[in-house]
């Protein structure tokens, strides 16, 4: 993955004290996948938008719990499961198989069949009704145009 520390850093391997922008928010969301994949969803949906809408602070406790509180999770199994560290091997397994499987090397990225990736970053993102237009273009450019590397705005 892409990371300044180098290909050997590994963020599970670091101590609990480690300054991360998101280990925390990794582990809310193992910790709300433990409850269900309806509640999941919910917790996911809700972390995204208040990270990429409301500009939130995903690595903050405070701004998780309350995540969660709103999404329906079960707070006492949600904040026992948040402290194990056995959360981290799911990190591991994670990253592992996202970077040497699917190639990822960023957040957020799509993988399309036949395993092609592309990095994917959009502000604002696009209405509901111009939602599905924008991602079959996507694809299209992922899985058709294999000689376009790189699109960027400044």
């Amino acid at each position: 993955m892409n990371n300044q520390q180098g290909p050997e850093w590994k963020l599970w391997e670091q101590p609990e004290d480690y300054p991360s922008r998101g280990r925390n928010a990794f582990r809310s969301a193992e910790a709300a996948r433990r409850q269900g994949a309806v509640v999941f969803d919910t917790f996911h949906m809700a972390l995204l938008k208040a990270r990429h809408e409301e500009s939130r602070d995903i690595s903050d406790m405070a701004v998780l719990t309350g995540v969660a509180e709103s999404s329906g999770l079960d707070m006492d199994q949600f904040l026992k499961d948040f402290t194990g560290r056995q959360l981290l091997v799911r990190l591991a397994e994670d990253h592992t198989y996202a970077e040497e499987t699917l190639h990822v090397f960023g957040t957020p990225t799509l993988v399309f069949p036949e395993q092609q990736a592309v990095f994917l970053k959009m502000a604002p993102p696009p209405s509901l009704e111009k939602s599905v237009a924008a991602f079959a273009e996507v694809r299209t450019i992922a899985e058709d145009r294999l000689q376009i590397r790189e699109i960027k705005r400044p």
